[in-house]
């Protein structure tokens, strides 16, 4: 997957398919020129060929050669912005993407995804699917209209850990009776393992078992969007104790600033005594 020359692929199809039709253009060139010179060769001296007829024809011919040519210069365009997307796509490689979809890759027992609610609901509920439609974990959704986040940690509905690989998600939503169904928009998250393309497109993996097409991507965030358990992360602030140095540094900022404002108020005292103020 991470094979960048695996770009290369769309230019090659597209080439030979221009060239397939070259050579097409030309045997029927060439079958039109016999048949051409056969029908001036044995054409009655009394009721020749119209001049008219013959011109059209060459016309024709000559309008189907600048097509061909013109969808050449095409294909080397298509080709090149194919090969400039797969440049860039690269740059993606080792960083999350949030990409449109509902397929998640679980990388090193964790998964991520979000699901948004175009209007609220009496219910939803989250479904993680393996690539065998088997239903291994499920829970209660939020029901507000909105975008809402969902983590997995890869343990099914026994507590086991699952393999890293492709998972569904999929997110069943109940509205009031004679209301419309809501709609629900899912996007993935993975890592960016490699960058590939065909006829149809330029695609990125996502892990080792998703892919997802560039056009999809939403957002690339750091690498480091999987880390949860950086030192520090989610843990709450606590007070300096006494005797550290940022708690020597804030108290002796605030003495100091007392004592500005003390010798403030004394000089205004002062001046207020001989009628300055």
């Amino acid at each position: 997957m991470a094979d960048i020359n695996a770009i290369n692929g769309y230019t090659q199809t597209s080439s030979s398919t221009t060239t397939q039709a070259s050579n097409q253009l030309s045997a029927d060139m060439n079958t039109f020129l016999t048949l051409l010179t056969t029908q001036l060769k044995y054409q009655d001296p009394l009721d020749p060929m119209d001049t008219a007829d013959f011109t059209n024809q060459l016309v024709q011919y000559s309008s189907v050669e600048q097509a061909i040519q013109t969808n050449s210069k095409l294909d080397s365009l298509l080709s090149l912005n194919m090969s400039n997307l797969g440049a860039q796509a690269v740059s993606y490689i080792g960083k999350v993407a949030q990409c449109l979809g509902d397929v998640m890759p679980l990388e090193n027992g964790m998964a991520k995804a979000t699901y948004t609610l175009d209007k609220n609901v009496e219910s939803a509920v989250i479904t993680v699917k393996d690539l065998e439609g088997n239903i291994v974990y499920s829970k209660q959704g939020n029901i507000t209209a909105g975008t809402h986040d969902f983590e997995w940690d890869g343990k099914d509905l026994n507590g086991n850990q699952l393999e890293d690989g492709a998972y569904q998600i999929e997110v069943t939503t109940k509205v009031a009776s004679g209301e419309t169904s809501a709609t629900v928009t899912t996007t993935v998250f993975g890592r960016v393992t490699g960058v590939a393309s065909d006829s149809n497109g330029v695609y990125v993996g996502l892990g080792d078992a998703v892919t997802a097409n560039l056009s999809d991507i939403l957002t690339v965030r750091n690498d480091d969007f999987f880390d949860t358990n950086k030192p520090g992360a989610g843990e709450e602030s606590t007070p300096p104790e006494e005797g550290d140095a940022d708690s020597s540094e804030e108290e002796g900022s605030i003495e100091k600033a007392a004592r500005v404002l003390s010798n403030v108020a004394g000089a205004a005292a002062q001046a207020a005594t001989f009628g300055l103020l």
